[in-house]
């Protein structure tokens, strides 16, 4: 019943997304649009959050019936120091996102009204320990933006319906409702986006499903971890998985992460308070992992999980500093300066904790070609720190056929082989995407139980010892050892030999009786 209730709610939000986004259509492109609705929904969460915060506050000391939305300005700022000390924000009750849509039909200057909310928003963080982590949240949504409509009274009528779409959206209580209603809502449009966004839909979008397997690949045998990362974090689903799954409690020091383009980096910011992750729980970095890592002093970490970019450029060894970079020096060598894939392993590798695993989406490429890359491969294997190789179905990703791959490290392994998973078929086919089914007897299901089983299965997993996979050059493709299952038909030579001859003797047979008809025929001629 309550997953019956679920579905409903969920239909329901997305249902009021593509209203929003018909409303919207053809003066908003897209990735724009889902910028605008995101930044509004974060306002609108936050609103919710901060006046839920404070009511339930009150009621418990004996005031019932409070409305922090009710109360005066300046009765609100005798409270600003304390709720910036535990919200990390603050806003005034006027300046509340339910209030300010109550005015919005009839503000003719609603886009200055909602820019002096935004900047008060972010200007009330400012000074305190969360400051980093509200600054900028707002720069995507450029109320004063001619996509919105060429005057202020056009953009303002968008605005407004923008507002109404939101406020209509039916999130209820966000601590009672079944679904991870904002979360979901957040999940939904990027879905909905990554879909038809071509290339920028892999940037921006790890499928929930792959989220779902690296997530679990790191969790297996624990039930909590110290804290998450994913130095390529993108808006932020694959750290979010672990709350999901785990529980956020139990990721006790948080989730921590580094995005290199501004507008995700702010993507990511807001999807943690959107899944009601507080500001003192959450350390996202804007930057170049590999030029410019962020999270010095908060490693080791035990997990780790990424979908970095591939094959991208980087400095490589043009840069003389990053040979001695502690990350990378190890291996002797750097990744090439046109592909970074190995240069993001070896800095994850380097910041897992000696318990921990890391689980990362891979190009292909890397795992066969020669060169430097061959030599860094060699340092993985010979130093024993790779577990497993997964080679993932097609089709799996928005943007990209490829049929990607899944590397899982490991400090502190028992035994000197590794793991190939052949997960090739492990998909069903769904519209132009293939994808990871979920449940008991699902294919994410089906792959976890094979990586914690470490057995050979014919034609799905073959353990590898790290010497044979020397002399295999360091070769990490599955498919140089776990054999393909041949489909074609068998045929039994014997039969078939014995069905011919008979054939050939019905033939005989036949001629002869037609040599017969002839013959007659000739006589009787």
């Amino acid at each position: 019943m309550a997953d019956n209730r679920k579905e409903q709610e969920r239909a329901e939000l997305h249902r009021t997304i593509w209203g929003i986004a018909n409303d919207l259509r053809g003066s908003v492109d897209g990735w724009d649009f889902k910028q605008y609705v995101l930044g509004m929904l974060f306002y609108r969460y936050i609103s919710e959050n901060l006046t839920d915060y404070i009511n339930r506050g009150e009621t418990d000391a004996g005031n019932a019936g409070f409305d922090y939305a009710k109360l005066k300005d300046a009765e609100a700022e005798e409270a600003r120091a304390d709720l910036v000390q535990t919200k990390g924000f603050f806003i005034l009750p006027s300046e509340l996102f339910q209030n300010i849509l109550k005015k919005a039909p009839t503000d003719d200057n609603l886009n200055e009204t909602l820019e002096k909310v935004f900047r008060n928003i972010e200007s009330s963080a400012q000074g305190s320990s969360s400051e980093d982590d509200f600054k900028g949240l707002f720069d995507d949504i450029d109320v004063n933006s001619n996509k919105l409509g060429g005057t202020v009274a056009k953009r303002n009528e968008k605005l407004v319906k923008l507002m109404n779409g939101i406020g209509d959206m039916k999130l209820g209580d966000y601590k009672d409702n079944t679904i991870d209603a904002f979360g979901d809502a957040y999940e939904y449009l990027m879905g909905m986006y990554a879909s038809n966004a071509g290339k920028s839909g892999g940037e921006y979008y790890t499928p929930q499903e792959v989220s779902e397997l690296l997530t679990r690949l790191t969790l297996v045998g624990k039930t909590e971890v110290n804290k998450v990362y994913d130095p390529a974090c993108g808006s932020g689903s694959l750290l979010l998985k672990f709350a999901k799954i785990l529980g956020k409690e139990n990721v006790r020091q948080g989730f921590y992460g580094q995005e290199i383009n501004i507008t995700t980096y702010n993507l990511c910011r807001i999807n943690m308070f959107l899944h009601d992750i507080d500001y003192d729980k959450f350390d996202i970095g804007h930057g170049d992992t590999l030029t410019d890592p962020l999270h010095w002093d908060d490693e080791p970490f035990e997990a780790i999980v990424s979908n970095p970019p591939y094959s991208i450029k980087w400095d490589g060894d043009a840069n003389p500093l990053l040979i001695n970079d502690p990350r990378f020096s190890p291996a002797g060598v750097l990744a090439p300066k046109s592909k970074a894939d190995l240069a993001f392993i070896m800095h994850s590798l380097s910041w897992l904790a000696t318990n921990g695993t890391a689980a990362i989406v891979c190009f292909p490429g890397i795992m066969y070609r020669g060169g430097a890359e061959q030599k860094i491969r060699k340092y993985l294997i010979d130093n024993n720190y790779i577990d497993c190789v997964i080679q993932l179905p097609d089709n799996l990703f928005y943007g990209t056929s490829i049929a990607t791959c899944v590397m899982v490290l490991k400090k502190s392994k028992t035994e000197n082989s590794t793991l190939f998973i052949d997960a090739s078929k492990e998909c069903v086919k769904v519209t132009n995407n293939n994808k990871l089914t979920e449940g008991p007897d699902g294919n994410i299901e089906k792959i976890i139980a094979a990586y914690t089983e470490r057995a050979d299965q014919d034609y799905f997993t073959k353990i590898v010892s790290n010497a044979d996979i020397g002399e295999q050059n360091y070769n990490l493709s599955v498919s140089t050892y776990v054999e393909q299952k041949d489909t074609r038909a068998v045929i039994d030579i014997v039969k078939l030999n014995a069905e011919i001859e008979k054939i050939v003797a019905r033939e005989q047979i036949l001629r002869n009786e037609i040599d017969k008809i002839i013959a007659e025929i000739e006589v009787e001629s």
